[in-house]
């Protein structure tokens, strides 16, 4: 084992030396700076060197160590004959291990490909194979999956086993076990300065329809989003502050968007770091409990989640501030986050993005009552630092900011993902004009909040109008025996389509599909929706199906509720 490095030692290191030799000059001379992950570094232990990385309160890693097992498993990979341009698959739960792999592979030049383990066998092969992976570091949970697919990557040249306790898988493609192939590293290893512009990242989206798409940033647009990220978290005042004394816990997946590239954010300011590894409900509110944790970010479910949990029930949630994304915010939910005293700050973004592009951030004048900041936190906020959105029309011509007008929303920014890998059909679709197009349907009004309205593929037309889907499923959510919905579209001969709606009630809780429509129709009453939004079908049912990531599976829905013959209490 080599000892750990001195800060000064380690700010050496990672300042390291330059790949393009014919630069080299110019960079000494200081006219070029690159805008690499290892910059991020260059001064955390100076001023962060004590705090931790804890790992389900069994592991606990200091600043000084987590750089210098970096550097360790960077040169353990430069040995194994890892260099600038290969792809380096991981497939692991959220842990210290995958936050050494986030900085230390791309560090090495080459690409650093999170895997979505929730995606299906076939299709985890498909990425693997059309990512061109040449390593595989891959958790005990993932070796029986491995083990079916090795035959079909021939360009995977071996597996390194990340282990929780257990013994070292013994199989020919194991080439080495994550702890000991550390131990063989050297803390005093140089990592390269290489192009900026250099591909660090890779991940694929998990779309419902098709093979899924490869997106992929640069160093740079990494860098750009963490500073992005970091300087609207900390411009927050009791709305999502962010600084070194955060305690910061994940749930978003490792694998998804970086985690919505907090943990970036989180090791660039310095501070402690809880990573849960896998996520149950209830493991997750014990760490928060004992690790005193202070801001973390996930999709709705996750929260709601612990929020109805048994477990829950004495826990304390004041102050623990949550960004929420992925999915739309109902009123119900955030309400209830409210009263447990959770401070709600709502995201927008998708995998193509970064992901940030919006945050909450709620002008006091905004504000004239309670009710007014629940509907303020459903929105998705104000548009990040270096982000240009438009709401558009088909023609590509703005709409206007009132708060009512709908339209596309196009984007450019720093950190866009420039397209998808190895399909530039696609690519082009996605950056036709010069903008890069969401598919999503938003409205802005006069204070700068954006709204989504929809997904392009999820509004329903009825009668040549529109219904927005999100909009009823936020108004079913306010009725207090429902947990949460999903409004989908229905075929209709005489109207082309019809809102339907599939409710899924609180524990004990009674409702009737009659309940519900009157519900709605005294918002229609009221003027806030137009009679024909209000659902003609309704089901109940336990769960919602879900994607990988935890969105609302529209496609699945409509897979299993229309294509069944309906039942009495449906009509």
């Amino acid at each position: 084992m080599q000892p750990a490095t001195t800060a000064r030692e380690t700010a050496d290191i990672f300042q390291g030396e330059t790949l393009d030799k014919a630069s080299s000059a110019a960079r000494s001379a200081g006219s070029d700076y690159p805008l690499l992950l290892k910059q991020c570094l260059l001064n955390v232990v100076d001023q962060a060197g004590d705090n931790e990385i804890v790992y389900r309160g069994e592991v606990r890693l200091t600043y000084t160590d987590l750089l210098a097992r970096i550097s360790r498993l960077g040169s353990a990979l430069r040995a194994m004959g890892i260099g600038p341009g290969d792809t380096v698959a991981v497939m692991e739960w959220d842990t210290h291990r995958y936050l050494e792999c986030f900085f230390a592979i791309p560090m090495l030049g080459a690409v650093i490909q999170t895997v979505n383990v929730r995606l299906s066998r076939d299709q985890i092969r498909y990425t693997l194979d059309h990512a061109g992976a040449r390593l595989i570091l891959s958790h005990t949970d993932f070796l029986p999956l491995i083990e079916e697919i090795v035959g079909d990557l021939p360009r995977v040249e071996g597996v390194v086993h990340l282990r929780d306790g257990c013994k070292t898988a013994d199989q020919p493609w194991i080439k080495a076990e994550y702890e000991s192939l550390l131990a063989d590293g050297v803390t005093d290893f140089v990592f390269p300065d290489f192009d900026e512009d250099t591909r660090a990242t890779t991940f694929y989206t998990s779309g419902t329809t098709g093979l899924p798409k490869g997106v992929f940033y640069s160093h740079r647009q990494l860098v750009l989003h963490a500073l992005s990220t970091l300087a609207v978290l900390a411009l927050g005042d009791r709305y999502g502050r962010f600084s070194r004394d955060t305690v910061y816990m994940p749930i978003t997946p490792m694998f998804h968007a970086h985690a919505w590239g907090i943990p970036f954010v989180a090791t660039l300011a310095g501070c402690k770091q809880v990573y849960p590894g896998r996520y149950v409900p209830e493991e997750l509110i014990e760490l928060y409990r004992a690790e005193k944790v202070t801001f973390s970010h996930c999709v709705p479910t996750l929260l709601q989640m612990m929020l109805t949990s048994a477990a829950s029930e004495e826990v304390d949630f004041s102050g623990w501030q949550v960004l929420v994304g992925g999915s739309a915010l109902s009123s119900g939910l955030a309400r209830l986050a409210a009263d447990r005293g959770v401070v709600l700050t709502t995201g927008y973004g998708m995998s193509e993005t970064g992901p940030m592009v919006s945050l909450t951030r709620i002008k006091p004048e905004s504000i004239g009552s309670d009710l007014d900041e629940i509907r303020l936190r459903t929105k998705v906020g104000m548009v990040v630092p270096l982000v240009e959105l438009r709401i558009v029309d088909e023609e590509m011509r703005d709409v206007p900011r009132d708060g009512v007008s709908a339209g596309e929303i196009v984007l450019r920014s720093p950190w866009l993902t420039r397209g998808y890998h190895r399909d530039p059909a696609a690519s082009a679709d996605l950056w036709r004009g010069g903008y890069l197009h969401t598919q999503d349907l938003g409205r802005l009004d006069r204070h700068g909040y954006l709204q989504i309205s929809d997904r392009l593929k999820d509004v329903i037309k009825t009668g040549g109008e529109w219904v927005s889907s999100l909009t009823m499923e936020d108004l079913i959510s306010r009725h207090p025996a429902v947990l949460e919905s999903a409004v989908i579209a229905v075929a209709d001969e005489r109207w082309g389509e019809r809102p339907g709606a599939v409710v899924v009630l609180k524990p004990g809780a009674r409702a009737t599909p009659e309940d519900i429509r009157r519900h709605l129709s005294a918002f229609a009453a009221a003027g806030e929706i137009p009679r024909y939004a209000v659902p003609d079908r309704l089901w109940f049912t336990d769960a919602l199906d879900r994607t990988s990531v935890g969105k609302i599976d529209k496609k699945a829905l409509r897979a299993r509720f229309l294509e069944q013959r309906p039942r009495p209490e449906d009509l």
